[in-house]
């Protein structure tokens, strides 16, 4: 019996020797804010096609090249090389939304007044509504916004 208290007595006093310093949880939180790199996703955007690519590399390069000539072919149909026929490339920042919705802004020159900026966003809005499921980025397991601006050939006739 004497064991059985000597024992329980040691058991409640030698707890205090595991007690180790928890830390804070805003001291945490703030560590992990701090390590995570914002400006960098773990998976780009993507396209069935791409998915069955395993490489990450060769997976981004899929859907940017997908996008581009996508864009590209329904470009070709329409009056931007005639209307402008000096240009030649459009950039266009594309922002892929958590909910995989697509939004689609031209940029152009700050000094540029040679074009009319609303008949070409118009343009794009119209061409540009029928486009395959885009995935979106994903950064720590939840779906992200990204942009990016993507340089587009108008091919003149």
């Amino acid at each position: 019996m004497k064991r059985i208290v000597v024992l329980l007595a040691f058991a409640l006093t030698s707890c205090s020797y595991f007690e180790k310093q928890v830390p804070n949880e805003q001291e945490l939180l703030q560590k992990e804010l701090k390590a995570i790199n914002w400006n960098q996703v773990d998976e780009y955007p993507s396209i069935a096609e791409c998915e069955k690519l395993t490489d990450a590399t060769q997976r981004k390069q899929c859907f940017f090249e997908f996008l581009s000539s996508t864009i590209q072919q329904k470009l070709d149909t329409d009056t931007l090389s005639v209307l402008y026929p000096e240009l030649d490339t459009i950039e266009v920042k594309i922002t892929v939304n958590p909910d995989a919705t697509l939004v689609f802004e031209p940029q152009f020159p700050q000094d540029s007044t040679a074009y009319d900026k609303k008949k070409i966003d118009s343009i794009l809005r119209v061409r540009l509504t029928d486009l395959p499921k885009i995935n979106p980025a994903i950064k720590r397991g939840i779906p992200v916004k990204t942009q990016f601006i993507l340089p587009v050939i108008i091919r003149g006739e």
